[in-house]
């Protein structure tokens, strides 16, 4: 009787033991960034997709205005030290054909060619014809002083125009990414909605693959907009710190042309 009820004894341990044995252990489910990224709808990755785009081409940009003003800012830089120590607006002229990046030096370039042009017709102008020979030459000074102001202010706008290009892509992809994103994690909770739905069962396994995907759509627009809104208030200070400069050159360029030349 003892040996049968110790084979029974061990009979029952190792019924016991086998299934534990036999049982693989249950993997936990993956809810991570890029998992949720593949449990996304097409909806989504499509709008996951696009918002790809707008964050590569912000880069591009960044990197590409932050060369141009870098270059803009030594190049001004450089000029100024050559005007202030020179003496001769033609020597001036010269150095400034190797600092085209300098919206400075051009603003330069083009007041002294309306100068150059202004006291070119001064010599072959008739005097006005009003019997006063002196107000004569104070309208034709007025007027060329004008004309040299005018030809300053057109470039300074049309560098500030090129140095504010592409700069305005930044800001809209600050302004819509955000929503883009949000527009994709609705339609994404809207989907897991609708299978929750056709299948009856909302426990955390049925919903939490779907509403990861969604929420990962907000994600990419966050991961777009905040480095093209931290760039485009960076370069936006940049910008207006050079249209500063430009204008305070061309004040200081027509007192000297005024007082050396008029």
């Amino acid at each position: 009787m003892d040996s049968i009820r110790a084979i029974h004894v061990f009979l029952a341990q190792a019924a016991a033991d086998a299934p534990a044995a036999a049982t693989p252990a249950l993997e936990a489910p993956d809810y991570g960034f890029w998992a949720s990224v593949g449990n996304a709808g097409a909806s989504e990755k499509l709008i996951m997709l696009v918002l790809l785009g707008f964050s590569m081409a912000s880069w591009a940009i960044i990197v590409y205005k932050w060369r141009t003003l870098k270059s803009a800012y030594a190049e001004s830089e450089a000029f100024l030290d050559t005007f202030w120590a020179s003496k001769r607006l033609d020597a001036i002229y010269q150095k400034s054909e190797n600092l085209a990046r300098s919206p400075i030096s051009q603003v330069f370039r083009a007041g002294y060619i309306e100068l150059a042009k202004q006291k070119k017709k001064d010599k072959d102008r008739d005097r006005y014809s009003d019997g006063d020979t002196a107000v004569g030459e104070v309208k034709a000074s007025l007027g060329d002083l004008e004309s040299i102001e005018r030809s300053m202010r057109r470039t300074a706008n049309a560098e500030l125009t090129s140095m504010e290009g592409l700069v305005a892509f930044l800001a809209t992809t600050g302004s819509s990414a955000p929503f883009i994103g949000l527009l994709g994690t609705v339609v994404g909770i809207i989907s897991s909605f609708q299978d929750i739905g056709r299948m009856g069962n909302a426990n955390l396994a049925t919903v939490a693959p779907g509403i990861g995907g969604a929420l990962v759509a907000t994600a990419f627009g966050l991961f777009a907009a905040i480095p093209a809104v931290i760039a485009y208030n960076y370069f936006n200070t940049k910008i207006r710190v050079l249209e500063s400069e430009m204008s305070n050159f061309s004040s200081d360029f027509l007192n000297i042309v005024k007082r050396h030349f008029f």
